[in-house]
């Protein structure tokens, strides 16, 4: 991983969360990062607009519409990417539900993930926002 993340800043986000998800649901690694990478990009789109633009045209080479059109319709592409592959994207298809939300974030908190990121501002409450939106 290390030559892949060479000269940028890496934002481990969406593995940290995933690693809770592990540790307290026994969900491999990959089926973490499915249900929530899709979320990191929408609750981020903001943050990570210069990533996401690039991303839509060149992966799923969406050339038409808004700059915020383009990546509405990626984010989605990259949710049914997963799914295509049998992989499930939300956390409720495990059977974690919304109630186990607050476990997972203190989970985050006991293990110091309290301002993850490249940017290190995501806090508790965006992770929560994040876990939400993967429900």
């Amino acid at each position: 991983m290390g030559v892949v993340g060479a000269g940028v800043p890496w934002d481990l986000t969406t593995h940290f969360i995933g690693h809770e998800l592990t540790s307290l649901f026994d969900m491999d690694h990959g089926q973490t990062l499915a249900i929530i990478l899709p979320s990191v990009m929408e609750v981020r789109r903001e943050k990570k607009h210069a990533k996401l633009l690039p991303y839509a045209e060149r992966v799923w080479q969406i050339e038409s519409g808004s700059d915020e059109e383009k990546i509405d319709m990626a984010i989605p592409k990259n949710r049914k990417f997963f799914e295509s592959l049998g992989v499930k994207t939300r956390l409720s298809q495990y059977g974690v539900g919304a109630d186990k939300i607050p476990v997972i974030v203190e989970q985050l908190k006991a293990h110091g993930m309290t301002a993850i990121s490249e940017t290190r501002d995501i806090t508790l409450d965006i992770s929560q926002k994040i876990l939400e939106g993967a429900t």
